[in-house]
């Protein structure tokens, strides 16, 4: 009776485990997914390992949702080559965890220097028509930004000495005529004064932070739902052995 009420207890742990496992594989495919269509123009700016952030969170999201739902159904049916199975699934997703997250703190470390000269190159072979240019535009209207330190990064660019400061600087671009932002005095009235460097990395930061403490925070509670699936799997396997062993008991009463 004590066996079975410790099995029940487990399996409801398991469930709700199981559960909330699911929930936090739903957060990060939102993650993702969010991460992709808002911060892809940040990203391009940057190198494709970075990049790649939104969909790792992607895949491992979906992958946990996957987990979460056959752990449920495993809780449920109490079958214990289920559950065993479940725990190895628990283990391969914690791995991938325990490396994506260790990755993630390399690259938060990295994003600054890599965003200064890259986005510093961007700048500088600025046309106003390729992708990376449509991509400094998007951030520096996005964040009210202009330049790497601020607008006068403008004044080595060639695009400058034909064009002036990009349109995208500018604080109200019915405010903004050509003649004004060739020159850099004037300009200095018209165009955000903010640098978009201090900004970005600003940005990164505080959603990268937010990320990476989900994705430390699910991989460790990993552990949990192996503990919870082999000692169900034990039970389960001890309680069937012991059936077993009186069905026989009781069978060779019955022949003597």
């Amino acid at each position: 009776m004590e066996t079975k009420f410790v099995a029940s207890c487990l399996k409801i742990f398991l469930l709700i485990y199981s559960f909330a496992f699911w929930s936090t594989g739903v957060i990060l495919l939102a993650f993702g997914v969010w991460g992709k269509l808002t911060l892809g123009t940040y990203l391009s700016l940057l190198a494709k390992n970075i990049a790649d952030i939104p969909f790792v969170l992607i895949g491992i999201g979906t992958m946990i949702i996957i987990f979460g739902l056959f752990g449920c159904f495993a809780s449920c049916r109490g079958s214990p080559w289920m559950l065993k199975l479940y725990s190895l699934f628990l283990s391969l997703v914690f791995l991938i965890e325990l490396v994506a997250s260790i990755s993630g703190l390399l690259l938060h470390r990295e994003i600054k220097d890599r965003f200064l000269k890259i986005y510093t190159n961007a700048i500088q072979n600025y046309n106003g028509n390729d992708k990376k240019s449509q991509a400094v535009d998007q951030v520096q209207y996005g964040l009210m930004c202009c330049g790497v330190k601020n607008y006068k990064d403008w004044n080595d660019n060639p695009y400058f000495l034909n064009h002036g400061i990009p349109q995208s600087c500018c604080k109200d671009e019915t405010d903004c005529n050509p003649p004004d932002l060739h020159n850099l005095t004037t300009a200095a009235t018209k165009v955000n004064k903010r640098g978009c460097y201090d900004l970005m990395i600003g940005f990164f930061e505080a959603n990268m932070a937010v990320i990476i403490g989900m994705l430390f925070t699910t991989t460790f509670s990993q552990l949990i739902g192996i503990r919870l699936s082999c000692c169900l799997s034990r039970i389960i396997m001890t309680q069937r052995y012991k059936r077993c062993v009186k069905s026989s008991k009781r069978n060779s009463l019955l022949q003597e």
